[in-house]
């Protein structure tokens, strides 16, 4: 009996493994620190700054175990002009690694936003690219060498994508809806072996910044994710703001992790963000959290000044 246990345990940590990448495929690449990568989420942020950012992200998922997802996510976006800042343009770049594929997302933002009332704006965002997926299967961990299924390679598959998004946002609170792509094209699923259609996602994300006093803000925040015919998943987050430099916050990923956050306000126009994530299900035996960096940079025209320290 003693003999067989570490083969039992090994085989019911790949049953856990491969529970948890079936659930991954079916979101999108997810991020902790969403709050400053929203364009990624919802294309009604494209620049809605006002000044040009640069976001890249880089995030390891459930360090320890082979082959589990990483994300390197890059955005670049802007007012068209300091005279239309009303219309923004944006390019976002998202690398999507599990296993032995990986998952280009490429796309081209637009937003229009229109104000309403003396502080409000709402900005209607419409994406628009491509999805390239490849599935090399001599990176995976269930390769086996003759067997016809394992052995196709799938070399640069381009699906089209489109996207629209709903973003309000005032000076201290934003919520904003979309649907990052309407395209329901074929992807090859790496669990269970088989060509399957997208499932449709919408993003629901809200903010609100407290000024508790004149040199601490609070900002609580949300993302809830909505998959069809899959459970709802939700982030909540909520971030310190400390003497306009140091932000300490704490999130909670909904029956999945529990995480700690840090940012930096290195300089006007330099923020640097770390978190860890913590797995609450069974798989936190197999694994030793998830790391995610970010960083982003602003560049505001010589007759504007940058809104200092940017808190999303």
């Amino acid at each position: 009996m003693g003999s067989t246990t570490p083969v039992l345990k090994k085989y019911f940590s790949l049953l856990l493994l491969m529970a948890g990448l079936s659930a991954f495929a079916q979101q999108e690449p997810q991020y902790t620190q969403y709050m400053y990568n929203t364009l990624t989420v919802n294309p009604g942020y494209t620049g809605s700054p006002g000044v040009l950012q640069a976001n890249l992200l880089h995030r390891t998922q459930w360090v320890g175990i082979s082959g589990a997802p990483q994300t390197q996510a890059f955005s670049i976006h802007s007012p068209w002009s300091e005279y239309y800042e009303h219309i923004g343009v944006g390019l976002s770049v998202v690398n999507d690694r599990i296993g032995p594929s990986d998952e280009v997302f490429a796309d081209g933002n637009f937003s229009y936003a229109l104000k309403m009332g003396d502080e409000g704006k709402l900005a209607f965002g419409l994406k628009a690219g491509v999805r390239v997926l490849s599935i090399d299967w001599s990176r995976g961990r269930y390769y086996q060498e003759g067997d016809p299924l394992l052995n196709k390679n799938i070399n640069n598959k381009i699906n089209p994508s489109i996207g629209a998004g709903l973003y309000y946002y005032t000076d201290t609170w934003y919520a904003g809806v979309s649907v990052p792509n309407f395209m329901q094209n074929n992807y090859y699923d790496d669990v269970q072996e088989t060509v399957r259609a997208d499932r449709l996602h919408y993003y629901v994300i809200g903010g609100y910044v407290f000024d508790l006093s004149e040199n601490v803000k609070f900002k609580p925040a949300v993302l809830g994710k909505i998959v069809t015919g899959a459970p709802i998943t939700a982030d909540f987050s909520a971030n310190f703001l400390l003497q306009e430099v140091l932000t300490l916050g704490a999130g909670y990923r909904w029956d999945d992790a529990v995480s700690g956050l840090l940012g930096i306000q290195v300089s006007r126009n330099f923020f640097v963000g770390y978190s860890y994530d913590y797995s609450v299900t069974d798989l936190n035996k197999y694994n030793n959290g998830s790391h995610e960096f970010m960083v982003r940079f602003e560049v505001a025209p010589k007759t504007k000044r940058i809104k200092s320290p940017r808190f999303f």
